[in-house]
């Protein structure tokens, strides 16, 4: 159930999968040739980009067309000297870069969505997909964004998917993407539109931001709402061939692009990439003279999570072996992870890394084999950080839980911290994998006139939606042999817990059950806001916690422990957030 990847037989390749051509009727530049922006891609370092015209392969086509007529005139030895070298140049780049067919569809709201095909991918096909997506036939070469919009977003992923593209949602944050802020539209729609199993990645422009504010963090895998992890890449979206200098936000050619890791430069590895589970494959090319972009360095600002942690040493003895198969544990039993070996929490302290890697993987791989039952997927390869070699073990979310370590071990992970599963979390991990079971297929419903995308409309938001979306509820409390016996609601996936003592109580909870007995009799003294309440805030900006109270006719519900990215609405303005 192990893979493992010899680093050497990766390479770092860069790419921009957003290029526009004068095919698009938005390029500024005109004048500008195919084999302009062939040049500037090859000047710009790229390996492989994407002709993506809005709603059209035009551009692809007649660049193809303009390279078969050159060789007709070959074949007949009918070449005049400049379109020789007009052919010889071609033959170049194209030997050089690899160059992808692809348009980039609006879908409807008017968001957008790249296409991306093999080069054995017609044009012919490529308009026949478009004809399937509604874009009119006397629009096919018309290369607007404002043709179409008459097919769902997920009808789109589907069908592009289908004939074999990659599905990326464009510039997914910003204008026209199915992620963007302000956009009215309901959270249903949007996990779905984020979270579609034929989506391969979201295109963000903010892939450099390494704050937990930014698109790529929002959408690790942390959320209890967007649990799919996703892949994020940045393009440049060149409607010209250099950066305009009036405004600099028109990028050009190779202006945002993505470097990879693939073993070569070809369509089936960067699909291969995208529709893997390994995440640390991708990272934004700088293209300025600031320092190299430092994975490692990025993944410890971030800290310990519930898909991340570090560990300074490797030691078999001592229970720090002990403690890395539970993690594993926990990461094939909740959302998956990774682990980075040679590399401490901190910091502000140096990478240490790993002397002898090779011995350290074959331990690893060894001990999880042997002592983790079901056995669980994983990856073992090695990372450099400061010419020091980190291990680094990936974790895909498991299908058959419950996973034990030593035969009765159920560790599961919660925020930073792993830790024994108690009865009612292993009861939730066997009814997952027991949903695996099929269920008796039946006919896909047709489209309404009420839910034009397909889609069943969203219910309104029930009690626990309204709740913060991290930390824990403290339910009830009651007594039972003179000790005292909560019951908990994990807020991040609504799991309830019953009869949690303070001995049995992981960190959290153990903080939740202290505050909540401490809780003021004076209900006066909480910061009210309509029937919104702030307890208590901790912590430092971007890091803070809070206990926060609701109340209705029904009493009152008390959450503690809540980070901000738990906060939506009005508890955002609760504790003084601009609404997001």
């Amino acid at each position: 159930m192990v893979k493992r990847r010899p680093p050497a037989t990766l390479q770092w390749r860069t790419i921009d999968l957003h290029l526009h051509t004068p095919a698009s009727s938005d390029y500024q530049q005109m004048e500008v040739t195919f084999l302009d922006i062939l040049q500037k891609a090859e000047a710009r370092g790229l390996d492989v980009i994407a002709f993506t015209d809005h709603n059209t392969v035009a551009g692809y086509r007649r660049m193809q067309e303009e390279i078969e007529q050159l060789e007709l005139l070959e074949r007949l030895n009918r070449l005049l000297p400049d379109e020789k070298e007009r052919l010889e140049e071609y033959r170049r780049l194209k030997e050089k870069i690899l160059i992808l067919p692809g348009f980039e569809f609006t879908a409807t709201f008017g968001f957008h969505i790249l296409a991306i095909f093999s080069p054995q991918k017609s044009s012919r096909e490529l308009e026949h997909l478009l004809l399937d997506l509604r874009i009119p036939a006397d629009q096919l070469d018309a290369g607007s964004a404002a043709v179409g919009a008459t097919t769902d977003v997920l009808t789109a992923y589907r069908l592009i998917r289908q004939a074999g593209g990659i599905v990326i949602a464009a510039h997914a944050n910003s204008s026209n993407g199915v992620a963007m802020r302000g956009f009215p539209l309901g959270g249903q729609t949007k996990i779905a539109y984020t979270q579609d199993e034929n989506l391969h990645a979201l295109e963000v422009t903010d892939l450099e931001n390494k704050s937990r504010n930014s698109t790529a963090a929002f959408f690790n895998g942390s959320k209890p709402e967007y649990p799919r992890r996703m892949h994020c890449i940045q393009g440049s979206d060149a409607h010209r061939l250099t950066t305009d200098p009036q405004k600099k936000k028109h990028l050009g050619v190779g202006d945002r692009p993505t470097e990879v890791l693939i073993p070569e430069v070809s369509f089936e590895a960067l699909k291969e990439l995208f529709e893997s589970k390994d995440f640390t494959r991708t990272r934004p090319r700088r293209v300025t003279e600031e320092p190299p972009y430092d994975l490692i360095h990025s993944l410890r600002e971030e800290g310990p999570n519930i898909i991340q942690d570090f560990y300074e040493t490797f030691e078999t003895r001592g229970g720090k072996l002990n403690s890395i198969l539970a993690d594993v544990c926990a990461f094939a039993n909740t959302n998956g992870g990774t682990l980075y070996i040679g590399v401490g929490r901190d910091i502000r302290k140096p990478v240490v890394g790993v002397s002898d890697s090779e011995t350290v993987m074959q331990i690893l791989e060894r001990e999880i084999g042997k002592r983790i039952n079901p056995p669980v997927q994983f990856t073992l390869d090695t990372i450099e950080s400061g010419n020091k070699k980190i291990v680094r073990v990936f974790v895909p979310r498991g299908d058959d839980p419950p996973y034990a370590l030593d035969e009765n071990k159920i560790y599961v992970r919660f925020e930073g911290e792993t830790g024994l599963a108690v009865r009612d979390e292993i009861v939730n991990l066997v009814k997952r994998s027991l949903k695996r079971i099929p269920a008796p297929s039946a006919a896909p419903s047709e489209p309404t006139e009420q839910s034009p995308e397909g889609l069943t409309p969203p219910e309104p938001p029930s009690e626990e939606e309204a709740s913060p979306r991290t930390g824990v509820e403290v339910v009830s409390m009651s007594e039972r042999g003179g000790q005292r016996v909560y019951t908990l609601r994990d807020l991040r996936n609504g799991n309830v817990v019953h009869n949690v003592t303070s001995k049995s109580a992981r960190r959290l909870w153990q903080y939740a059950i202290e505050r909540y007995s401490k809780l003021p009799t004076d209900l006066s003294e909480i910061q009210w806001m309509g029937n919104l309440g702030l307890l208590t805030k901790r912590g430092k900006r971007g890091q803070y916690r809070y206990d926060l109270v609701s109340r209705s006719a029904e009493g009152y519900r008390w959450f503690f422990g809540v980070t901000d990215d738990g906060l939506h609405g009005k508890w955002r303005q609760l504790v003084g957030q601009e609404d997001e």
